[in-house]
């Protein structure tokens, strides 16, 4: 799986809209979410035994079931930028030769090793009769959303909005349909829990559903418009300015649509794919506005060593790489036990270099890692 050319994969390297250079601010976004994604919160949680600092420690759980966390967003924040890649990535192919079946080959060949990743991750360390199919993993849901979005790219894009709004319709209007013991949006017993059991024989802990994929598709497919914008010639400026609406309108939708249709992450209702969406695309606005507009890039070699290396961050925590170092470097700092409960903060930062350094001594190598 490893080359010295190839690019890091679940959101390849990205260029920009004339093909002759990249756009560094979309690979120091995949670069901070693939920070948080192995961070394990910095070790923040321990705020919430300190008066005045509980609210920053929730920020770094997810909400238990309704609301939203920033948390909550790391995810969102994963696949819309799967999305983004899209429109540059089947552009490159193309512009390589690469025909229509060619390029459903080679999408159908990632989502299948997305969802066997996924399994491998969700399984390790289980014993030979622990063993079970699960299709929940951020894999898994990124594999669906992401082979779904090739085939809605193909379409006009008012048909992709039709399919957008169809797909979320669809997904509020079966819950609805058939509801839980507590309602539509029960946690346990609702329809996604419903056809898990019947499908794979048990259900997820944490309430979670497989039919989430079709909330994540649509993030997906927020990701590839964005994706489509940032490929035209427009001015930076009027870039910005409609992403800053679309942000706005999607805050103001997601919080619209709360009182009807509960903002749950673990169901990835309609409320929570819009909200997210907002705030997903205001951190890349951010990123866009200070890379690409304002030219301040030095800032951003930490984050673009773990960007060009996400499946490889990625395949690190799912495996417990982090955890084994953790433990390693106990026996080195003591957990910092003279900070008492704070020095899981510091124990934490340590873990991340070590686990930064890995990736930077790939990156010197030109090894990256791809599906």
């Amino acid at each position: 799986m490893a080359s010295e050319t190839a690019s890091a994969t679940m959101a390849p390297p990205v260029g920009d809209q004339r093909g002759t250079g990249r756009l560094v601010s979309l690979d120091a976004y995949r670069g901070f979410i693939m920070l948080l994604l192995v961070s394990s919160g910095f070790g923040l949680s321990v705020l919430k035994a300190h008066p005045g600092w509980e609210w920053l420690a929730d920020q770094v759980e997810h909400a238990a079931w309704e609301g939203c966390t920033f948390w909550d967003l790391i995810q969102p924040a994963f696949t819309f930028m799967v999305g983004m890649a899209m429109p540059f990535a089947l552009a490159r192919r193309r512009a390589e030769g690469a025909d229509e079946g060619a390029a459903f080959r080679h999408v159908a060949w990632r989502a299948l090793m997305l969802v066997v990743l996924s399994n491998i991750y969700s399984n390790w360390g289980a014993g030979p009769g622990e063993l079970r199919l699960q299709l929940i993993n951020v894999l898994s849901q990124i594999a669906f959303g992401y082979l779904l979005c090739y085939f809605l790219m193909r379409l006009e894009f008012r048909l992709q909005v039709a399919a957008a709004v169809a797909l979320l319709a669809g997904h509020w209007a079966l819950f609805v349909a058939f509801p839980g013991p507590a309602g539509a949006w029960s946690q346990s017993g609702n329809i996604g829990a419903v056809i898990d059991l019947k499908l794979l024989g048990y259900n997820y802990s944490g309430f979670y559903t497989t039919i989430n994929f079709v909330g994540n598709a649509v993030t997906i497919l927020f990701g590839c418009w964005a994706g489509m914008l940032l490929r035209t010639g427009r001015p930076h400026t009027e870039k910005l300015r409609i992403l800053a609406a679309c942000s706005a309108g999607c805050l103001a939708f997601g919080l619209a649509l709360q009182p009807f249709i509960p903002m749950v992450k673990r169901l990835w209702t309609p409320s929570f794919a819009f909200f997210s969406a907002g705030w997903v695309i205001l951190m890349l606005m951010v990123f866009y506005w200070v890379i690409e507009v304002r030219q301040v890039k030095r800032w951003t070699f930490p984050f673009l060593v773990l960007g060009m290396n996400s499946i490889f961050v990625y395949s690190l925590g799912q495996v417990g790489i982090g955890d084994w170092l953790d433990r390693g470097l106990a026996g080195l700092t003591g957990n910092f036990a003279f900070l008492g409960d704070l020095g899981a903060i510091p124990q934490r930062a340590l873990v991340l270099a070590g686990l930064w350094y890995v990736c930077y001594w790939l990156y010197q190598r030109k090894i990256f890692f791809k599906i």
